[in-house]
């Protein structure tokens, strides 16, 4: 027999909760090493330009300086974070190469005996920028005459030949034009920024044994060190990752940007190196939210069946894609809601700007969809003139239900849900439904 739950709906002491409240645990900011060396980033202060030249004379002249980096010193300078998965093509630089492509991209890493040292000598950095043009909003982006940002000549993630992830399911215009209402609306959100207590960082130290140890807040340890070793054409056995404690993450610390640059640096001087952003660094240039706009287009019947969604949506995924492509996938098959809908189109674009790129936090690319599409049933409701609580019975999933991506809705419950939940905040249901469950009707087309 297998042995009983024994977690669920019990109190359970966390193995790291002394640790937190008592401050006894250490994070990747606070080891020090013998030695140890400090990096800190020259940034660009413009969102686009091209560079055309780099003078650090005056700061190799600053006490405690010890070198620089710049692109020509990455072994693999151009990359994508999801290249482990096979999404192309490679297009972020770990050091700006040739352009800059949006406020606070790094440019030159400065290394140097400690903290202050760095950052005195990275002020002394002087840059020749030719600033070119730059666009923040995802639609100009689109435009014909938009500044390009991406080096293919386009602003949009190519999916298998698209600028969009697209789904198509049954006839859209058909369904619209069997409705009884249209219901359109737009709907828009801003970067969201994760910001966590311990800022991004790491400390990389070169062992006896010719391996580099990267004590790291990565949220994705592996991810991380997988990259580090294509980006630095080493083998994976060289590096030695630690991690485990993240003093906040949400998706914001699951890029690799600060690792590869300290591990170089640690290879090219011989000791530890320390490189942690700043709050400000944290909140200029880490990974944000995407921004997304998204159109929903709705047919619906008098009694409140919703025949047709149509979603256009656009994710600002910055100056580079990181997680985007990831996140407008995901986007794409949610975007419909846990609702069965037989005529269903979605285009979800991933947008190329000269904002800081954007990737995870906290269910990227659902979050958004569940925002909008909910806000969109309450109008629906509205619209049609029942409680937003009815138009969601009536749309649910049952199990069984073929969704838009193809996929049978299996184990729904979002009908006990909804009951569930009337239950807890005192909300009376109709004795209909009540009764009413996720169980499997015989097809969608004997509902309507």
């Amino acid at each position: 027999m297998p042995e009983e739950l024994n977690v669920v709906g019990r109190s359970v002491v966390r193995s790291d909760g002394v640790g937190h409240v008592t401050g006894r645990t250490r994070f990747a900011g606070d080891l020090v090493f013998p030695g140890m060396l400090h990096l800190k980033m020259v940034r660009s202060p413009l969102h686009h330009a091209r560079i055309r030249g780099v003078d650090l004379g005056e700061a190799e002249r600053v006490p405690g300086f010890v070198r620089a980096l710049t692109w020509r010193d990455v072994p693999h300078n151009v990359y994508t974070i999801l290249s482990l998965i096979g999404v192309e093509p490679e297009e972020e630089f770990v050091l700006a190469q040739d352009r800059v492509r949006y406020k606070g991209e790094p440019i030159v890493a400065v290394v140097a005996e400690s903290e202050a040292a760095a950052l005195e000598a990275v002020a002394k950095v002087r840059l020749d920028l030719e600033e070119l043009p730059a666009v923040f909003d995802v639609e100009e982006a689109l435009r014909p005459d938009a500044p390009v940002v991406t080096d293919w000549g386009n602003n949009t993630f190519m999916f298998e030949g698209h600028p969009s992830r697209r789904v198509r399911f049954g006839d859209v215009e058909a369904g619209f034009a069997r409705s009884d209402h249209i219901v359109e609306a737009v709907y828009n959100s801003s970067p969201i920024e994760q910001a966590p207590t311990e800022t991004t960082g790491c400390v990389a130290v070169p062992e006896a044994n010719g391996r580099y140890t990267v004590y790291t807040n990565t949220q994705a340890l592996y991810f991380s060190l997988d990259n580090t070793a294509i980006i630095l054409q080493v083998p994976g056995k060289r590096l030695h990752f630690v991690g485990g404690t993240v003093g906040g993450g949400f998706g914001g610390k699951v890029d690799v940007i600060v690792e590869p640059i300290a591990t170089l640096a640690a290879m090219k001087t011989g000791r530890p190196v320390r490189y942690v952003f700043s709050r400000s660094e944290e909140m200029q240039v880490s990974s944000t939210r995407s921004a997304w706009r998204i159109y929903m287009k709705d047919g619906v019947t008098r009694d409140g069946h919703i025949l047709a969604r149509k979603v256009t949506s656009y994710a600002d995924s910055g100056a580079y894609s990181r997680q985007t492509p990831y996140a407008l996938t995901k986007h794409a098959a949610n975007a419909a809601g846990p609702y069965a809908i037989p005529n269903v189109s979605i285009d979800a674009y991933c947008v190329y700007t000269n904002r800081t790129p954007a990737s995870a936090m906290r269910g990227f690319g659902v979050t958004m969809a569940s925002f909008a599409l909910e806000v969109q049933m309450d109008r629906i409701a509205e619209r049609v003139g029942v409680d937003p609580w009815t138009i969601r019975f009536i749309n649910a999933y049952h199990n069984g239900d073929r969704k838009p991506h193809r996929k049978i809705a299996e184990d729904a419950t979002l009908i006990e849900t909804m009951q569930a939940a009337a239950a807890f905040v005192g909300h009376e249901l109709t004795d209909e439904q009540k009764a009413m469950t996720s169980a499997p009707r015989a097809s969608l087309e004997g509902v309507r």
